[in-house]
């Protein structure tokens, strides 16, 4: 499978699912394309993601020349099974190459079990299951995701790097510059304050409302650029204040893309 991106100049931008979580993928895919965005990210819904729900998105995928960055999520946890084949099949239907992968199962080696099972199934299909850490999650931590990957080929086994979430870690983007770079296919990158929230709560509330428009904040923004040149940038700009200050979903993502527009060459 040839990726969308793989014939653009610069780097390509793509607005995260989370920047518009009420919307339908289908609709995600319109109000990108209506905003000006070359790419998007998608939300698969167990509940309520069907054959006809990839048909319609792949149709306005193709329709609107919108590239899906990535499909999300895959979550396996301690009290529920998680929809991962579905995920990875939906994803090889839609021409979407990547499909984010975490985990808050409590035990390393059952999340690498479950990354192993889902890998199988999206080698031949020609999807990547990339692997996010996040410090709320029990796959806290950078080190954490490079466990979970190593064992398979880059090409089948990316980890994705939301800045948020590496520097609440306690990570920093020079950390990535020993690690192939193979495993990072696309960074998400979004703005907060340099203090860290002192509890679980406020890193939830942060990672889900709180963000910053990227150059808004105290986060080394510049520096993970550096560390990671070239891949896609996918906007996760999960922000109570965006979402509050322009409702309209079309102008929503016309507002940040136009904030965001320079780090496509950097």
């Amino acid at each position: 499978m040839e990726d969308g991106y793989s014939r653009r100049v610069g780097r390509l931008l793509s607005i995260a699912a989370g920047v518009h979580p009420d919307l339908a993928p289908t609709t995600m895919v319109e109000v990108a394309a209506a905003a000006g965005w070359p790419a998007c990210g998608i939300w698969f819904d167990p509940d309520t993601w069907n054959e006809g729900t990839t048909s319609e998105v792949r149709r306005r995928l193709d329709d609107t020349g919108v590239v899906g960055l990535d499909l999300e999520p895959v979550i396996p946890a301690p009290d529920a099974s998680d929809p991962g084949e579905r995920v990875v099949e939906a994803a090889a239907a839609l021409g979407v190459r990547n499909v984010l992968f975490t985990s808050r199962l409590p035990d390393p080696s059952s999340t690498a079990d479950r990354f192993a099972e889902l890998c199988a199934i999206a080698a031949p299909l020609g999807v990547r299951l990339v692997c996010e850490f996040l410090p709320i999650f029990p796959l806290s931590s950078l080190t954490a995701a490079r466990a979970v990957v190593e064992a398979h080929d880059p090409e089948v086994a990316g980890i994705l790097v939301d800045n948020l979430h590496l520097s609440r870690s306690g990570g920093v983007p020079s950390d990535l510059v020993d690690i192939d770079p193979r495993r990072f296919p696309y960074l998400q990158v979004a703005d907060a304050p340099a203090d860290r929230p002192s509890d679980f709560g406020g890193l939830l509330n942060e990672a889900l409302h709180g963000r910053s428009i990227p150059g808004e904040g105290a986060l080394p923004v510049a520096d993970l650029l550096a560390a990671v040149p070239a891949v896609p940038l996918s906007f996760e700009v999960r922000s109570r204040t965006l979402r509050d200050g322009w409702p309209d979903p079309v102008e929503r993502a016309s507002v940040l893309l136009s904030r965001v527009r320079g780090l496509e060459q950097s």
